[in-house]
């Protein structure tokens, strides 16, 4: 993921090296681009019962 900065050091393409200290009132923020992340829901094991086998001595 790549991330940018959104602060004053560079204008018009042309990178500035940060300041150590920035008296400006610019806020400076870091976005990142949007994630997309894919759920899925867990395996569910349904069981039907079958038929009864019961056998009786005859």
């Amino acid at each position: 993921m790549a991330c940018y900065d959104l602060c004053s050091t560079s204008a018009c393409g042309v990178y500035r090296p940060q300041p150590l200290a920035d008296s400006g009132n610019e806020p400076c923020v870091r976005q990142c681009p949007d994630s997309t992340t894919v759920i899925q829901p867990p395996p569910v094991v349904v069981t039907f019962p079958g038929p009864i086998l019961s056998s009786f001595p005859q």
